[in-house]
């Protein structure tokens, strides 16, 4: 299996990241890959991929979080970093509306750079979306149109809203709120594209049932996988063979060891 978005390079795991590498391992997990949040991270995220470079693949983005008054110094060390090496996408970047909608107009402005650096370095983008979903499918409509693809990272949208996504050539990320009680995934799961759909955990955040409460780490991906094998009524196996197909389509055409 692969864990298409895990932050496991944050203090979180500075403690036990070897025990946690090791724990994805024995659950059979053979790739996780590293969406960036901001500068402050890139040093941590990028020291991981060296220490299990055949296992974790780095991504550059600035998270909407963090898009404040000075997102353009961010912006312009994200491009820095394109024009010094290669990285698996753009990532991970989009809009959030949750926690704050102070910067809202830059954080437009910032996703929109981002994609153009995508078309320009022929990435792949991953997507943050809360609370923004439909305004972040308008946005990405004009780029998908020039060829963009990429993942709507965490999906918690309507079967509409998924058939837009897909429609522009998009994946759909399933992670820890497909096994929540009320979610309404179990419904929109089995309607989806399957070679449109990939794994993800969001460590260390969504824990999925019955681990709630706890930290979460990408050995967990196993029990998000036994939700979307009982929605599609398929095998694990066909499961693990289904999505890591998806997301090699995706992400390592893009790759340098690819």
């Amino acid at each position: 299996m692969i864990d298409t978005h895990a932050h496991i390079y944050l203090p979180p795991f500075d403690k036990d990241i070897d025990q946690v590498i090791d724990h994805a391992i024995n659950v059979g997990i053979n790739k996780i890959l590293l969406p960036n949040i901001d500068s402050t991270t890139i040093e941590s995220m990028l020291k991981l991929e060296e220490k299990y470079p055949s296992i974790c693949f780095p991504m550059i983005g600035l998270h909407p979080c963090s898009v404040s008054k000075d997102y353009e110094k961010e912006l312009q060390l994200i491009e820095k970093w394109l024009s010094r090496r290669k990285f698996l996408a753009i990532g991970e970047i989009g809009t959030d509306l949750y926690w704050d909608k102070t910067f809202w107009n830059q954080q437009k402005e910032a996703f929109n750079f981002q994609c153009e650096l995508a078309l320009k370095y022929d990435y792949p983008i991953v997507i943050h979306c809360r609370e923004t979903l439909e305004e972040t499918i308008e946005l990405v409509k004009k780029y998908s149109e020039k060829g963009l693809r990429g993942i709507f990272h965490c999906f918690t949208g309507s079967k509409d809203q998924a058939e837009k996504i897909i429609k522009m050539g998009f994946y759909i990320g399933i992670g820890g709120v497909s096994t929540f009680k009320n979610s309404h995934l179990d419904e929109i799961i089995p309607t989806l594209d399957k070679t449109k759909i990939l794994l993800e955990t969001d460590s260390p955040y969504l824990t999925p049932t019955p681990l709630r409460g706890k930290r979460n780490e990408p050995a967990y991906l196993k029990y998000i996988a036994q939700k979307l094998a009982k929605c599609l009524n398929l095998t694990l196996t066909e499961i693990d063979i289904l999505t890591s197909s998806n997301t090699n389509a995706l992400f390592f055409p893009f790759h340098k060891n690819n």
